[in-house]
């Protein structure tokens, strides 16, 4: 070769390695070490070393390679037990490992399988093997990485399904405890009803009626909005599930889909902040339309079926039973500000905290149905009920 041809060769640039796959050498012999380092960088892979299976373990941690050649024969710790510890952690359990060994024997190899190794190297290391069995594990390892991102991407978008779903009803609390436990959202999503014990709240607004008569739907709408938002906020703060709005009405559950052994104790806590929360808004109301308006409340507890219901083209995730339709009954019975109680509910409340007057209840009108047995009226504590607006 002329002195012009080897001036020009020095004079160009390395080739360019930011981007090319990262390779860590792994030998307490740095001749040996060094040798494959010169292999590698000559195909153009980056390459960096550590000297043993400790300071490989950090070297993973740290600068991530994409493939890791591994000497068997190490102080400290042998080839096997850095491949099994890099084997053992989620965020390597993919990465190629091949270990370079002068080992012959068929239980050697054995061992290495065990541990979890890709792939095998003898000594002394044919530079072709190797660059061989480098390129075809970089391939192997870059569709592993594609496949393993589109399950995760796959994975990604059904959590937000999943999210979108459940946070309609249920509290931002109770929707990530779902997501945390695959076979509770799968129990949501597929036509599987279950019997359940549960408390069970409905409200209804009093007025309502007199209220959409006087004012234009658009204004009508607005306040349902208004409404509703102020209710299901409260049943949010006491993760509760909404499980449905019908004109004026909100049903909600306590201990479904999720158990709750204090149930009884979060739907009265519930009720009187409703109750209060109302309050509020109808001041508002009053100012700004001149319309008044109150809130009935009951509240039931016992076995319900939860599940979802519909066609096939709309389901509606609800509960259903006799516990619910008392529930409602009782909350037809509701006068503007009260929130009444069936004896299963004062049964399991804290008596200490919660007052209750068995109710005598008034003629019912029109298509109400009474409930056939005693109804108590919760007295609330000064305290109790009163949130922050």
């Amino acid at each position: 070769m002329s002195k012009a041809s080897s001036a020009a060769r020095a004079r160009q640039p390395a080739p360019d390695t930011a981007n090319a796959p990262h390779v860590l050498v792994v030998d307490d012999q740095r001749d040996n070490a060094m040798l494959l380092q010169h292999y590698l960088e000559a195909e153009g892979y980056r390459v960096s070393l550590a000297d043993d299976g400790r300071d490989a373990l950090r070297a993973v941690a740290l600068s991530r390679p994409d493939l890791v050649l591994l000497d068997v024969m190490m102080p400290h710790m042998d080839g096997f037990e850095v491949c099994r510890e890099l084997k053992a952690r989620p965020d390597s359990a993919l990465l190629p490992v091949v270990l370079v060994t002068a080992l012959e024997a068929s239980d050697d190899r054995i061992a290495g399988i065990e541990a979890g190794a890709d792939e095998f190297l003898s000594k002394p290391v044919n530079p072709h093997e190797l660059l061989a069995r480098v390129r075809s594990l970089l391939r192997l390892h870059s569709t592993r990485l594609e496949l393993e991102e589109a399950r995760l991407a796959v994975e990604r978008a059904r959590g937000e399904q999943l999210r979108r779903t459940f946070e309609r009803y249920v509290s931002p609390k109770l929707v990530e405890t779902i997501l945390t436990q695959p076979e509770r959202s799968e129990d949501l999503l597929v036509n599987r009803n279950k019997r359940l014990e549960a408390t069970v709240l409905f409200a209804d607004m009093r007025g309502f009626t007199r209220l959409s008569e006087q004012n234009s739907p658009e204004v009508v709408v607005g306040l349902l909005n208004e409404y509703f938002s102020c209710l299901t906020e409260v049943a949010f703060r006491h993760d509760g599930t909404v499980f449905n709005m019908a004109g004026d009405a909100l049903l909600v559950g306590f201990g479904v889909p999720l158990p709750q052994p204090d149930s009884v104790s979060r739907a009265l806590l519930t009720a009187g902040e409703m109750q209060a929360a109302f309050d509020r808004l109808v001041q508002r109301w009053r100012k700004r339309y001149g319309v008044d308006a109150g809130l009935g409340i009951g509240i039931n507890h016992g076995d319900v079926i939860a599940g979802n219901i519909g066609s096939p083209s709309y389901m509606n995730y609800t509960v259903i039973g006799d516990a619910v339709n008392q529930a409602s009954r009782l909350t037809g019975l509701a006068a503007a500000g009260d929130v009444l109680a069936l004896a299963a509910v004062r049964e399991r409340a804290d008596l200490d905290q919660w007052g209750f007057t068995e109710h005598t209840l008034r003629p019912p009108r029109g298509p109400v149905r009474q409930v056939g047995q005693a109804v108590f009226r919760v007295e609330y504590p000064p305290a109790a009920g009163q949130v922050e607006g």
